[in-house]
């Protein structure tokens, strides 16, 4: 079976920032992506992406019909069954919605002529918050969906103490002089990953390939390091997508930070307002802030940003692509996108500096800024052009 996931402006632009620099089905939550979770379901032998155009360099478009699949939706067993019993005449809808049928490469996303069939199992992750919040449970699915079938490699380390059953460690893993606490939620240690000695870790939790847990780090629940991640300090129910580092002491709550990223030494944000009220983030589909609903939210960090130490980040603050954040005070809520600056202001991170940064940072995890890679970073420049406002003075 091959598989598309396709993005609708919508569901594109909800998903900003994380979305600028990757279809929406790309997106970690739990310990997989999301088109992972759906190729691990219904053994897609190759997956396509139909998203904005000019991310398709970089993920394979269609040539031919295929199964497509919204690219915000969770797989869900009984989702799953609907999916495979579906017919090449027929549609799967939610609330009006499509979320799946058969279509060609470039045509439309609709009904059309198609039957409809009628679904109400559906979790989606239509905004960033979504992320966290969905987290935990599906971390749970996914140990459940990528454990089954595998042994545990041993946990021979006499002084790490584990508690509770659920907890695989991948091949190559190391932990040392660690607390492993699985009863509340499984524990995933991915392959050739590391815990250091004095880490303490409660689950959900996953530490995906080639990452490490640094020394006495305290990591609760609810919580993913994505691959080629260093991590230390404390971080609660957040994601990390892969290839970003939080090395030092600081907290981290109720948030994501893209891939590529840093949070300098004591970098710390605020998950829950002194008043206790739910939190308000940014929306780029409707351009407003947005109540999430939520009474924890923290910080929404876009791919190739960064923030010098001792950073205060408030509560529900949205931080672009390839932003630079240094020096005292809180700054805004809302940060554009190649912003270069703090609480007293901001300048532009020209293309030019932050591809410099770009490669170097790459370098160090043997991978290389592509052609590709500075074309897509520059449409973003110029389409998120009109939100640095201090440009139009």
């Amino acid at each position: 079976m091959q598989i598309t996931f396709i993005d609708t402006e919508e569901s594109w632009k909800q998903m900003l920032p994380l979305s600028y620099t990757r279809p929406v089905a790309d997106v970690r939550v739990g310990i997989l992506k999301l088109h992972e979770k759906w190729s691990s379901n219904l053994s897609a032998e190759k997956v396509f992406f139909r998203s904005e155009d000019y991310l398709s360099p970089l993920f394979e478009t269609p040539t031919q019909k295929t199964l497509t699949v919204l690219g915000n939706v969770l797989p869900t067993p009984a989702l799953i069954d609907q999916i495979k019993n579906l017919k090449e005449d027929q549609v799967l809808v939610h609330d009006g919605q499509v979320i799946a049928g058969y279509f060609d490469a470039k045509e439309p996303f609709e009904q059309g002529q198609r039957k409809v069939i009628s679904t109400k199992d559906t979790k989606q992750v239509i905004h960033p918050w979504d992320i966290f919040r969905l987290n935990g449970e599906e971390i749970k699915n996914d140990y459940e969906l990528i454990t089954k079938g595998r042994s545990s490699q041993p946990l021979n380390d006499p002084h790490t103490k584990t508690y509770g059953d659920q907890i695989f460690i991948a091949e190559g893993a190391k932990v040392r002089a660690a607390v492993l606490n699985a009863e509340s939620g499984p524990i995933y240690i991915g392959k050739h990953a590391e815990v250091q000695e004095g880490a303490l870790i409660r689950g959900p939790f996953a530490l995906c390939d080639h990452s490490t847990i640094n020394m006495g780090a305290k990591i609760k629940g609810d919580t993913t390091v994505g691959p080629h991640c260093k991590v230390g300090g404390e971080v609660s129910n957040s994601v990390i997508l892969g290839y970003s580092n939080k090395g030092h002491e600081g907290f981290l709550g109720n948030s994501v930070i893209g891939e590529w990223c840093n949070l300098g030494a004591d970098t710390n944000n605020s998950n829950l307002k002194n008043n206790y009220a739910n939190v308000k983030m940014w929306d780029f589909a409707s351009g407003r802030f947005k109540d999430t609903g939520l009474q924890f939210c923290g910080l929404i960090m876009g791919d190739h940003s960064k923030c010098g130490i001792n950073t205060m980040f408030n509560t529900g603050t949205t931080v672009g692509v390839s932003t630079n954040i240094f020096g005292d005070g809180f700054p805004r809520t809302i940060i554009p996108s190649f912003a270069w600056g703090g609480a007293s202001g901001f300048t532009t991170y020209q293309t030019r500096k932050a591809f410099e940064t770009a490669e170097l940072v790459m370098k160090r995890r043997n991978k290389a800024l592509t052609e590709a890679d500075k074309a897509m970073l520059s449409h973003i420049f110029e389409i998120t052009a009109e939100n640095r406002v201090w440009e139009k003075k």
